[in-house]
């Protein structure tokens, strides 16, 4: 799989948080994209989103309503964690110093072929390993 951007949690969330127009527009934008398979996401980012629905957004999202909204995610291209991409991100943990499940992130968009990671967590314009962090908001 050879994909150019990767979609971080924060692009989810956003997506469907209504507190910032400006950010919910950049993040559906950045959706559709990833909808129409120009960028990728990856499975714990999928689980992050969904924790985040159901446990720190106020009012939490039902999870009859969570499900429908993962069914629309679904032609996303995902990234399933494995064993070496967990090897790979204790190698990125190792030589950036970044929180585990971040490293998590860069392996899975390196795993993906991607160029960019949308995110507004991690130090934008950074790269590790070939794989450059842009905030889109």
């Amino acid at each position: 799989m050879s994909v150019r951007e990767f979609l971080d949690t924060n692009v989810l969330v956003y997506s469907y948080d209504i507190a910032d127009p400006r950010k919910q527009q950049v993040a559906q934008g950045l959706v559709k994209r990833a909808m129409a398979g120009e960028a990728v996401t990856s499975t714990q980012v999928l689980g992050e989103f969904a924790a985040t629905l159901l446990h720190k957004v106020r009012p939490p999202v039902a999870p009859k309503d969570l499900a429908a909204i993962l069914d629309v995610l679904g032609p996303v291209p995902t990234i399933s964690t494995d064993s070496d991409m967990v090897q790979r991100a204790v190698e990125v943990h190792g030589r950036y110093g970044l929180h585990f499940y971040d490293s998590l992130i860069i392996a899975a968009a390196e795993r993906a072929g991607c160029e960019c990671i949308w995110s507004e967590d991690l130090n934008a314009g950074q790269e590790y390993f070939g794989v450059t962090v842009q905030n889109p908001f």
